[in-house]
């Protein structure tokens, strides 16, 4: 089992950055992938970008590439999302999520099972 909880949203003017945390519990989360995604009021849930279990490979929707970071420390249970030059359209709740299976990884949403609370992310324009 693996349980997730997000930190770090608020309100910030179109431009500014901010940095989202998520901190896990569970002795697997290590092994498993891990992927932030983001749901606006009125739309589907999306995807963000998502990080393997051991760093190196990272996936980012088209939207965010270039703009936003993904990264792990395993040896605190923690991923961190840095998000730059924001949008209006980036505001959204922001949800932290696991995979279903050690040593998965990827966009999509159905590889992962386990999510957190979410946190929102405010863009003003």
């Amino acid at each position: 089992q693996v349980q997730l909880a997000e930190s770090g949203g608020g309100l910030v003017q179109a431009g500014g950055s901010l940095r989202l945390s998520c901190a896990a519990s569970g002795r697997t989360f290590s092994s498993r992938g891990m992927g932030w995604f983001r749901q606006a009021p009125g739309k589907e849930r999306e995807f963000v970008a998502a990080i393997n279990w051991s760093s190196p490979t990272t996936y980012y929707a088209d939207s965010v590439k270039g703009r936003f970071t993904i990264s792990r420390d395993n040896a605190k249970n923690t991923v961190t999302l840095q998000m730059n030059s924001l949008k209006f359209e980036d505001t959204a709740v922001y949800y932290c999520a696991a995979t279903r299976f050690e040593y998965e990884s990827g966009a999509s949403a159905t590889r992962y099972s386990y999510w957190g609370q979410g946190t929102q992310v405010t863009v003003s324009s």
